[in-house]
């Protein structure tokens, strides 16, 4: 429920429209509602701004299935985003809502009902490589579904830094940059180094044995001498976009 669904339904009950009984039985509910399997937090969207995200690995179909139907029950306005899914968990998620999106690459499916952009300026996502990109897809598909303006820039790592220096418009024009790598983690310094923006970097499992599944794009990147750098974790794309959408709406 969003505050302005809170706030209508005080008004209709101080009106006179809707019965107190009748308010009651649509909050009794808040702030969670318990399936015995997971605890749905309806109160999310009042307290943040956004819905609760379901992360879908090590959940059944059913469970992601039942989760997003209790969701959509008892809000009619807001996007549901399910993150690391695959076809089984979507064939499921189909079931419940006929306007789900399964995007492969990245894993998410959506479920769009509210496309108004809230944010006040634009998110870019940048990655290094091809490889980076199911991440970034990740965040891009996150932060849009959030309402935000998101623009991608992706396989502009520093082994061609004339890739990403083409692109310096795109770059300073941006509220907030996600800035997705993986191997030696180095393209959020660089691009931290041309912009007085916060970069978000993610850094990924993407790499040879002695990156260690991302270890070492993550200390690169936790190293940074660019100070408008931060770092969340490994693969992280949700987690970026969702700290890049709180910026982008102050």
């Amino acid at each position: 429920m969003r505050k302005e669904d809170l706030a209508q339904l005080m008004e209709a009950v101080r009106a006179g429209k809707v019965s107190a009984d009748a308010a009651v039985q649509r909050l009794e509910n808040l702030p969670f509602e318990d399936l015995g399997f997971a605890k749905v937090d309806h109160h999310r969207t009042l307290r943040q701004g956004f819905a609760e995200v379901i992360f879908g690995k090590g959940k059944t179909p059913k469970q992601v299935a039942e989760i997003v139907r209790s969701m959509l029950r008892r809000d009619t306005q807001q996007n549901v985003l399910i993150t690391r899914a695959d076809q089984k968990i979507f064939a499921a998620v189909k079931r419940v809502s006929r306007a789900a999106k399964f995007h492969e690459v990245p894993g998410v499916i959506a479920i769009e009902r509210n496309r108004k952009i809230t944010g006040k300026g634009l998110i870019c996502v940048v990655s290094a490589g091809t490889s980076d990109i199911p991440v970034a897809e990740e965040a891009v598909l996150t932060a849009q579904l959030m309402g935000n303006r998101v623009e991608r820039l992706y396989d502009v790592g520093v082994a061609g830094i004339h890739r990403l220096l083409q692109h310096r418009e795109a770059l300073t024009k941006s509220r907030v940059i996600i800035c997705v790598a993986g191997m030696e983690g180095a393209l959020p310094s660089v691009v931290g180094g041309l912009v007085s923006a916060p970069v978000i970097a993610v850094p990924t499992s993407v790499g040879y044995g002695a990156s260690f599944g991302g270890v070492a794009a993550l200390l690169g990147m936790l190293n940074s001498c660019a100070s408008n750098v931060t770092v969340v974790n490994i693969d992280n794309g949700f987690g970026a976009a969702r700290v890049a959408s709180c910026i982008n709406h102050l």
